[in-house]
């Protein structure tokens, strides 16, 4: 049973620097669907309170990834580590409940609920009820907490008791975000989290996903936005057909050398398309 009680990691404020171990490591990572391959010989790390940007064209095999590092689809070779620790997911619940949440395009909320609903989902507080034996939901609570730890994001929620699907797309981003970010304990993973967002609503994006940094959670993120991923990004890993082809620094990588990474291209080539851009 997933305890109710917000993990301690979800109150932290510091980096953990002191950790020697990955929080994530996949070694060697494969997967078939039928004579189709998905991955190849794929590897990836991501330390404590990195951001490590997955870029890659349509095909390259980023959801695939992401779909065995969340336990939705177990992978046929390599091995999986959480803190060092070897791991094999044979579910999503099994991935949460080793402290690794994802954010998928489609954000899974309840459109229904409010906000702190949508935050405890499934590890709702409750209290006694009468006579000490009926359990009734702890709404004020869950509100309390769901507001403290939206501010500590820096989400902005118009309305602690309207329903989500009132929402901007922006703001519904937000909750599924914070959702994850209580409860991850290792990781979050976040797939392409900008997706139809506009400018205002891709910088908010940005903020949470650095402060969830900042307090020591890992993030891998999905994107296609080149500058979405040199703002936010610690690491640019490219994968194409498959297989992983690249391990960038945002500081020392451009768009071209990206784009070149991506399509198999060669820099030069991008370079005189493109006019050559940062």
């Amino acid at each position: 049973m997933v305890s109710s009680e917000m993990p301690e990691t979800a109150q932290q404020t510091a980096h953990q620097p002191g950790r020697s171990s990955p929080v994530l490591s996949a070694t060697g990572i494969s997967k078939q669907f039928g004579h189709v391959t998905a991955l190849r010989d794929v590897s990836l790390e991501v330390a404590p309170g990195e951001v490590v940007a997955l870029m890659g064209d349509n095909g390259a095999g980023k959801s695939t990834l992401v779909k065995v590092l969340s336990g939705v689809h177990p992978p046929d070779g390599g091995e999986l580590r959480v803190g060092g620790r070897p791991v094999h997911f044979d579910s999503p619940a099994e991935a949460r409940a080793a402290g690794i949440e994802t954010v998928y395009q489609d954000l899974a909320l309840a459109d229904d609920l409010s906000a702190p609903a949508n935050l405890f989902l499934g590890r709702e507080h409750y209290k006694r009820g009468l006579l000490g034996k009926l359990k009734v939901l702890d709404n004020k609570r869950m509100q309390r907490e769901a507001k403290e730890h939206l501010a500590t994001l820096g989400a902005r929620v118009p309305d602690y008791r309207a329903s989500v699907r009132m929402f901007s797309g922006g703001q519904r981003q937000s909750v599924a975000i914070a959702r994850a970010s209580i409860w991850a304990r290792e990781l979050i993973i976040m797939d392409e989290p900008t997706a139809a967002l506009g400018l205002v609503q891709t910088e908010q994006v940005a903020q949470l996903i650095k402060r969830t940094r900042d307090r020591g959670v890992a993030v891998i993120v999905i994107s296609h936005s080149v500058p979405f991923v040199f703002d936010v990004a610690d690491r640019i890993v490219v994968l194409r057909l498959g297989a992983t082809v690249a391990d960038l620094s945002p500081s020392e990588a451009t768009h071209d050398t990206i784009v070149a990474a991506i399509t198999g291209a060669s820099v030069a080539d991008v370079a005189s398309s493109t006019g050559g851009t940062r």
